[in-house]
């Protein structure tokens, strides 16, 4: 079993999210609720609606529901529900990413009808500075205050060995070259994870190089089952892949082969040629064979198929329990989510829901799946095959030679699928694996967003296919995700609410919905204890409000969520805001705006706050990042 924290994270956000603690305040002049009614009109007055009978649902806007910060907003397709937003990396044959293309030079098909890419934007990846992340309220602010001298994680990246297929040698040569990976240095944004599908010697996210090094250095496989070698020196001799064709696929020329190999090598068989002094029919098929015999190795080799098939589904199985689990600990993390598997490949049966299971997890918490062949340039060794001693009939060697290659592309196939199926690049066919990891553990120097508005938007969850081309004549690879699930919004608005703003608490992008402005202080209470303050100012200015029994309503919901240096959720708190404001008070309150405190109690260390504000009834949302650093 993984070793791992991915649903207890997230189910106690949601848990979280959902309460209303009391070490929340609203700073609001109590002097505005009783002021007398006021004619002058004041210049910057929030926007109100005329009186309506009944009120919209929280979900859709208003028609003269003010527009802003669109297009402040580094991902403003993501403010429209009804538009699919598609990741793009373009890389040229040498494997980099290209960052020169226009909106002009993709095509982009749903279900294979052509669709008009509504928005479009080219993303390179600047290396964070310190001003990026002040908040726009100014630097953090503290008692004691000093520089901040760490930048939150944004980017996470999950090592997945598959040590149930992986042979000693290939795990020593990935092994290293991750060490190797470790010691050219992280950035100071990246975290690290190392798993196994065994589950042993793990060590979760962390910037810590000697644990993870340390990790590395205790890797051994666990139950290898290479190529040739899962139930070889039985009689008769077996791999998976030979099982396989004859347990799922009813091969007639594996069933042959295993019969031959049975009738060379069961001791019972022989003893009864030979003592009916049909030793010279032996090797030619069943011919000089009893029923008995028949029967027997016929027997023999069906029990054979079913226990190889039965235990190499076994350990295909595990690798898919164990990218699920990884995936899972994943979308529990702010940011950019990288799995990468490292592994020669392998088969598993016809059955595709573990498979489908796996990909449909991905694409839907937003994880990319990278594999990289631990095999490197693989080259089937035939000469050993023709040699083993336990391989009887070497009239056989053709046949497994085809199997092996076979078997080989099948391998391959698989990895490639497992990343290009989830939006993740592939490296395999290739010996040089330190270029490999580099490839599919950074992230890519440029990538595109497209989106597009599906005609006749159903609710539905329906799975619909992507595809994206490019009208260039340069040859170049395209990395992309090849569906997408339509949103399932028919529920009620408050789980609408709920579910937009759990998605934007364990993202890391910001939004600018609402014009909200975050800031942070603390102050130590001793030398192990200090308390921080998270401050959400929402400018009123410009919150749409809707007019009834002669109040202007709205009610904001404000969630404020800590993360240690690593991206591990802390806790969070929820507010609710109700306003039912006076005409008088709302002038009012549209010059000092509204400001909703939360109180942490916390100890020495660095953290990454994530402040997340919606309203009710334009359903905008605005999240913002904010790092602090608490000496000890």
């Amino acid at each position: 079993m993984i070793a791992r924290r991915p649903n207890h994270l997230r189910i106690a956000a949601s848990a979280v999210l959902t309460l209303v603690l009391p070490c929340v305040f609203l700073l609001v002049d109590r002097s505005f609720a009783q002021s007398p009614p006021s004619q002058q009109t004041q210049p910057n007055a929030p926007r109100q609606a005329s009186p309506s009978p009944q009120q919209p649902s929280p979900a859709a806007a208003p028609a003269n529901a003010p527009e802003m910060d669109m297009h402040e907003s580094p991902l403003p397709l993501r403010t429209n529900v009804t538009a699919v937003p598609v990741r793009v990396v373009v890389r040229d044959k040498n494997g980099h990413a290209v960052s020169t293309l226009q909106r002009e030079d993709f095509q982009l098909f749903e279900d294979g009808k052509p669709q008009t890419i509504s928005n479009f934007i080219v993303e390179t990846l600047p290396s964070l500075s310190r001003e990026t992340l002040q908040s726009p309220s100014g630097p953090v602010q503290s008692a004691d205050a000093k520089p901040v001298d760490f930048l939150p994680p944004s980017r996470f990246v999950a090592l997945l060995f598959d040590d149930a297929h992986v042979t000693l040698q290939d795990l020593l040569v990935a092994r290293n070259i991750v060490m190797k990976y470790l010691d050219d240095g992280l950035p100071a944004t990246g975290r690290i994870a190392v798993f196994t599908v065994s589950g042993q010697d793990q060590v979760d996210f962390t910037d810590d190089r000697p644990k993870l090094k340390a990790a590395l250095a205790k890797l051994i496989p666990r139950a290898n089952i290479g190529d040739m070698s899962l139930g070889a020196d039985e009689c008769p001799p077996m791999d998976y892949y030979e099982a396989d064709q004859i347990q799922n696929k009813n091969d007639s020329e594996a069933l042959q082969v295993a019969f031959d190999d049975t009738i060379h090598c069961d001791p019972g068989i022989q003893q009864d040629i030979s003592s009916s002094g049909a030793a010279a029919a032996a090797g030619q098929g069943q011919s000089g064979l009893s029923p008995s015999d028949v029967q027997r190795a016929q027997a023999l080799v069906q029990a054979t198929a079913t226990r190889i098939d039965q235990q190499g589904s076994t350990y295909a199985e595990q690798v898919f329990r164990a990218l699920r689990g990884v995936v899972g600990r994943l979308s529990a993390l702010p940011g950019q989510r990288n799995l990468v598997l490292i592994s020669p490949g392998f088969i598993f049966p016809d059955d595709r829901d573990e498979y489908s299971t796996l990909v449909d997890q991905a694409i839907r918490q937003n994880v990319f799946l990278n594999t990289l062949d631990a095999r490197g340039l693989y080259t089937p060794d035939m000469g050993d095959i023709a040699q083993r001693a336990n391989i009887p009939d070497p009239t056989t060697v053709g046949i497994r030679h085809t199997w092996q290659l076979a078997l080989q592309q099948e391998q391959t196939d698989l990895l490639r699928y497992l990343a290009s199926d989830t939006g993740g690049f592939s490296f395999h066919d290739n010996n040089d694996l330190a270029e490999g990891i580099r490839q599919v553990a950074s992230p890519p120097e440029a990538y595109y967003y497209l989106a597009f508005s599906p005609e006749n938007m159903k609710f539905d969850g329906r799975y619909h296919s992507l595809k994206v081309t490019l009208s260039t004549k340069e040859k170049y690879t395209i990395q992309t995700r090849r569906g997408f699930y339509s949103p399932s919004r028919h529920g009620a608005p408050v789980d609408v609410a709920k579910q937009d703003i759990e998605d934007a608490v364990f993202s890391q992008e910001e939004q600018h919905g609402l014009p909200v402005a975050l800031q942070t202080q603390f102050f130590k209470t001793d030398a192990e204890n200090a308390k921080l303050s998270v401050l959400a100012h929402v400018d009123l200015a410009h919150v749409h409000f809707e007019k009834a029994d002669g109040r202007n309503q709205n009610d904001l919901t404000v969630v404020a969520a800590l993360f240690d240096r690593n991206g591990n959720f802390i806790t969070g708190t929820q507010r609710v805001v109700q306003m039912r404001l006076r005409d008088e008070t709302l002038q009012k309150l549209a010059q000092t705006g509204v400001t909703v405190r939360t109180n942490f109690d916390v100890k020495p260390g660095d953290y990454v706050v994530r402040l997340v504000v919606r309203d009710s009834k334009a359903a905008q949302l605005s999240a913002e990042n904010g790092v602090v650093e608490i000496p000890y």
